[in-house]
């Protein structure tokens, strides 16, 4: 995980498309400039960040879906549900599962465990449009290939 970089999913450990589901590994670090200001002498993961690590796996989910011709844009949370702390160090799963797609917009349902328990978990909306190309296509195919993107979702054209 990078936090600083906004790049919370480490390692794509299970991608089924038949299924529409998805399942991701994210190791929170053990230090980052995030913690010191959240919070002083009791570092906490923060939920916002939670958040975003179940709306990146469920993003990359919607791109193998499209074979990377859609991208998709966070648009609503919904029964967004934080369970309890995370805490420098802690190995995440964070799983999701495309619950409805069409007109333009897909809704997943999403969740992250650490060691069994759950954490939390969403029903989040996208905004799904067409792949940007250009500099912000290439950044995303690299970030892809350093998760361990299956090659074969990649193939586009």
């Amino acid at each position: 995980m990078r936090i600083e970089y906004f790049q919370l999913i480490d390692r794509i450990a299970d991608l089924n498309l038949t299924d529409l589901t998805i399942r991701v590994e994210a190791n929170v670090p053990t230090a980052s400039t995030i913690f010191e200001g959240h919070f002083p002498g009791r570092p906490l993961m923060p939920g916002v960040l939670l958040i975003e690590s179940m709306a990146q796996a469920s993003g990359w989910l919607i791109i193998a879906r499209t074979k990377f011709t859609r991208m998709p844009f966070l648009a609503a949370l919904k029964t967004v549900k934080l369970r309890t702390f995370v805490t420098p160090g802690t190995a995440l799963t964070v799983s999701a599962k495309i619950a409805h797609e069409g007109s333009g917009f897909a809704v997943t349902e999403a969740s992250i465990e650490a060691d069994g328990k759950k954490i939390c978990d969403a029903e989040i909306t996208f905004r799904v449009v067409d792949f940007p190309q250009g500099e912000f296509r290439e950044a995303m195919e690299q970030v892809a290939t350093r998760i361990g993107f299956p090659k074969e979702t990649v193939a586009h054209g």
